[in-house]
């Protein structure tokens, strides 16, 4: 629906509409687009991403809606899926809740996949949006922030820096994650030994 050009001629109301359609629905990823904004004009660098993130965010919130109202048949239908893909995203949900939101929202992964996926599994709302904004903030506010101090020189490095970034976020809550599966192993287990003595 639409390339890069269409967007690019319409400037900043492009990108907005760019980051809201590709929240739902197999368009470009607005990152070119704020890209080459993000390169022509530096100083606005930061209103750009935020513009990406509010419209990303309620692109996303459409696409819960979607899949809460259209269930499996819609999301078969817009990504083909080929049984598997749907039993994924759900493992990942199942595992990590709205991590894998913002994993998603964050990544490379298809954000759009997620987001009507967590409508059909009736995610909490509060929670999703929450993900959405932190990842895709997180996501477009980098790529604008490197590109206004550093500008064309780093520009092939974006999905490296953005890699980099979400290698260190993973570890980050992987760790959390094990820490406290631990603790609460530790207080399941002292909560058996102290039911057995008082039997």
């Amino acid at each position: 629906m639409f390339d890069i050009e269409f967007y690019k001629e319409l400037g900043t109301f492009g990108l907005a509409i760019n980051a809201f359609i590709e929240s739902f629905f197999l368009v470009p990823p607005p990152d070119f687009l704020l890209i080459i904004l993000d390169l022509a004009n530096p100083k606005k660098a930061l209103f750009y991403a935020f513009v990406c993130t509010i419209a990303s965010t309620i692109g996303g919130i459409v696409g819960y809606y979607i899949g809460k109202f259209g269930g499996r048949p819609i999301f078969n239908f817009l990504f083909r899926n080929k049984h598997s893909q749907f039993e994924k995203v759900e493992a990942l949900y199942n595992k990590y809740g709205a991590i894998a939101v913002l994993f998603a929202a964050f990544t490379p992964i298809p954000y759009k996949v997620f987001t009507i996926a967590s409508g059909i599994l009736n995610m909490n709302f509060i929670q999703f949006t929450l993900a959405s904004i932190i990842g895709r903030g997180l996501r477009f506010f980098i790529v604008s922030l490197v590109l206004m101090f550093f500008g064309e020189s780093v520009k092939k490095y974006i999905e490296l820096i953005i890699l980099g970034v979400t290698i260190v976020i993973i570890v980050f809550f992987v760790v959390l994650y094990k820490k406290r599966h631990k603790i609460s192993s530790v207080t399941s287990k002292d909560m058996k030994e102290t039911q057995n003595v008082d039997n």
